[in-house]
């Protein structure tokens, strides 16, 4: 993981993408992970603007349990 960065320096994020890295941003209540999108779409529950992000590995995919066999009726 990379240090905190200030948001106002978002828009630098292109020339800090990495294959397998996403960024955590943080407006210091709530935390999105997310590739670099300079016009970050926020979620709609966040009412404060982020105030910082960093560059952190990309959780690994989680499988679900496979799908059950049909019961015959």
């Amino acid at each position: 993981m990379t240090d905190w960065i200030e948001f106002e320096r978002w828009p630098d994020c292109k020339s800090m993408e990495r294959p397998g890295i996403v960024f955590e941003v943080t407006n210091g209540d709530q935390t999105l992970l997310t590739g670099c999108a300079v016009l970050l779409p926020l979620p709609s529950d966040w009412v404060v603007h982020p105030l910082r992000f960093r560059a952190v590995p990309q959780p690994r995919p989680r499988h679900s349990s496979p799908i059950p066999e049909p019961v015959d009726r």
